[in-house]
C-alpha cells in the first residue's frame, strides 16, 4: 500500500509540542542519512546454490557482488516452459519457491547462508537458484522504540521513516495508519523482536516481507538512531544499522518540504 496524502496530513498533525519538535525532526533528517545502505542492503541479486551441508548453503556470490550478512534470499527452483498458447513461443519457466537463504558469512568466492524451509516443499539442491527480487520490498515500519526515556511525543517519526523509505522507490510501505492501528490494540512493538512467531503472524494482516523497527538509544553520551529489520517471513531480525542523531541545524536542513517549521 503506498503512503497517501491524507497520511502525510495526519503525520503534521501529529507533530511534537514546540519543546520536543526538534527531536522528531532530528530522527527523521538522521533516517535520511542512512536510508542509501538500506537500499544498498536490498539490491536486485541473482545467483545460485553450489554446494550444500545440512541447512548450510553455498552461494555462487563473489566479493564483487557486495552481498552482505543479514541479507535474505529466496531459494527456488525452475520447473517446466510455459509457451503463448497461440504462438507456442516460451515465455518463461515456472519456479517453485522451496524456502530463504539468511546469509551468515561472506567470502571472497562463495557466500554462506542458513536455509529456512518453507512447509511442504523439497530440499533444495545445488544448482536451484537463489535471488532477491526486482520488485519493491514491501515493508512495516513500526512506532519507535524511545529507550532514553525522553518523553517526547515522537509518534510522527514512523511517517517520516515510511515516506523517505517509500520516496527510494525500492520499497512498498505499509499504511503507517494500518500499522498504528494494529499496534494500538494491545500488542506491543518489543513482541515482534522477542517472538519470531509474533512477527510472522502481525506481518501477515498487512501482507509485507519485512519489518522494520526505529529505535532511541543512548551510549556513552550519545543518541543514536538504530533501525533493525527483521524478515516478516521468519521473524529472525538480521541485521540493524546505527547513526548518531543530526545536529537540530542539520535537521533542519534536511527537513521534508511538507514539514512545519520546528517553530510551528
Amino acid at each position: 500500500m503506498r503512503i497517501r496524502l491524507p497520511l502525510l496530513i495526519l503525520a503534521v498533525s501529529l507533530a511534537a509540542t514546540p519543546a520536543w519538535a526538534g527531536l522528531a525532526d532530528r530522527i527523521g533528517a538522521t533516517f535520511g542519512l542512512m536510508e542509501s545502505e538500506f537500499v544498498k542492503s536490498f539490491q536486485p541479486l541473482e545467483g545460485m546454490i553450489v554446494a550444500l551441508d545440512g541447512k548450510t548453503l553455498y552461494l555462487d556470490f563473489t566479493a564483487k557482488d557486495n552481498v552482505r550478512v543479514g541479507q535474505e534470499f529466496t531459494v527456488f527452483r525452475k520447473g517446466e516452459v510455459f509457451r503463448h498458447p497461440l504462438t507456442g513461443k516460451p515465455l518463461g519457466r515456472y519456479e517453485d519457491v522451496l524456502g530463504y537463504a539468511q546469509v551468515r558469512r561472506v567470502e571472497p568466492r562463495f557466500v554462506e547462508a542458513t536455509f529456512i524451509p518453507n512447509e511442504g516443499k523439497v530440499e533444495p539442491r545445488a544448482e536451484d537458484g537463489v535471488r532477491i527480487t526486482r520488485g519493491r520490498i514491501k515493508v512495516a515500519v513500526t512506532p519507535l522504540i524511545d529507550l532514553t526515556r525522553s518523553n517526547a511525543d515522537l509518534r510522527r517519526v514512523p511517517f517520516l521513516i515510511s515516506t523517505a523509505l517509500d520516496r527510494t522507490r525500492r520499497f512498498q510501505v505499509a499504511d503507517p495508519l494500518s500499522v498504528v492501528d494494529l499496534f494500538s490494540n494491545g500488542s506491543r512493538v518489543e513482541e515482534i523482536i522477542a517472538r519470531p512467531a509474533r512477527a510472522v503472524e502481525q506481518a501477515k494482516s498487512l501482507d509485507v516481507a519485512w519489518w522494520l523497527v526505529p529505535m532511541l538509544i543512548e551510549r556513552g553520551g550519545v543518541t543514536y538512531l538504530d533501525a533493525t529489520w527483521i524478515s516478516a517471513v521468519t521473524g529472525t531480525p538480521l541485521f540493524s544499522r546505527r547513526q548518531p542523531l543530526t545536529r537540530p541545524e542539520a535537521a533542519e536542513e534536511q527537513r521534508f518540504p511538507w514539514e512545519p517549521a520546528v517553530e510551528d
